[in-house]
């Protein structure tokens, strides 16, 4: 796998932080040129120095992907630094939590600007220019919540990522004549900055409901989009892997301990 990734262009959006921040480290692990997108030019200029100090090719790109101009400023940034691209990783999102009793419009539709509308835009401004690679791949993050599981609070939340799985469906049949392949990653719970501030609490409670007794680290769904963009995937897409330890398999809490 590390062989078919190297040199190859990746874009990886809301790649500052958290599982993007796994995602670019092991691209850039197994030789390819990443590009990390993000709003917060702090938070993208020290992760490309963490990354690059690592050993990687890796550069920074500010972009709001939920608009069209943040979209193809970031897809003309790869094009002109790496030459092309060969992958993306379409993984910008946010979880704010928000009981439904108190969901407003715009919170509403503001969740669905920043997990799906920019997916959807990503998409379109990448799409002519990975027709041109000789293995074009795209990545979505998408998530057991929703698709899978629910969880009170992430109602909106849970609706955008099952929109993903629904667009995802359809999108590998039209990209497919085209040779592009588009699969999706479904994070349990992994350890990021945004679970750590929930608390030490919630994260031993989550723990325990997890077959495997742990939380997933970042790197765990980086090696999982690893996959999906090598060469060993070529004929795997539209499909999903599920990443959680195992977290979606028991009845009930009483199945880890029978």
């Amino acid at each position: 796998m590390s062989a078919s990734l190297k040199n190859k262009s990746v874009i990886v959006t809301g790649g500052s932080k958290g599982i993007g921040k796994g995602i670019a480290r092991i691209f850039a692990q197994h030789g390819a040129k990443v590009l990390v997108v993000a709003r917060t030019t702090s938070e993208g200029e020290a992760t490309v120095a963490e990354l690059i100090a690592a050993g990687g090719t890796v550069a920074f790109c500010q972009a709001d992907v939920a608009t069209r101009a943040g979209v193809d400023h970031m897809a003309a940034t790869a094009v002109s630094l790496y030459g092309g691209i060969d992958v993306l990783c379409a993984n910008a999102g946010a979880f704010p939590a928000l009981k439904f009793a108190d969901m407003t419009e715009e919170a509403w539709d503001g969740i669905f600007a920043t997990n799906v509308k920019s997916m959807f835009l990503s998409i379109q401004a990448c799409l002519p220019h990975l027709k041109k690679s000789t293995a074009p791949r795209i990545v979505l993050t998408s998530s057991i919540t929703g698709p899978i599981t629910g969880f009170p609070g992430w109602s909106h939340y849970g609706a955008t990522k099952a929109a993903q799985l629904g667009f995802l469906r359809t999108a590998a049949i039209e990209f497919a004549k085209d040779n592009i392949t588009i699969n999706a990653v479904l994070p349990g719970n992994i350890l990021t900055e945004g679970l750590i501030g929930m608390g030490a609490d919630y994260i031993a409670a989550t723990a325990a409901c997890v077959p495997l007794g742990k939380l997933g680290t970042v790197e765990d769904i980086g090696h999982a989009a690893a996959f999906l963009a090598s060469a060993e995937a070529n004929y795997i897409t539209g499909q999903t892997i599920t990443v959680d330890g195992g977290q979606i398999l028991p009845e009930s809490p009483a199945a880890l301990t029978a």
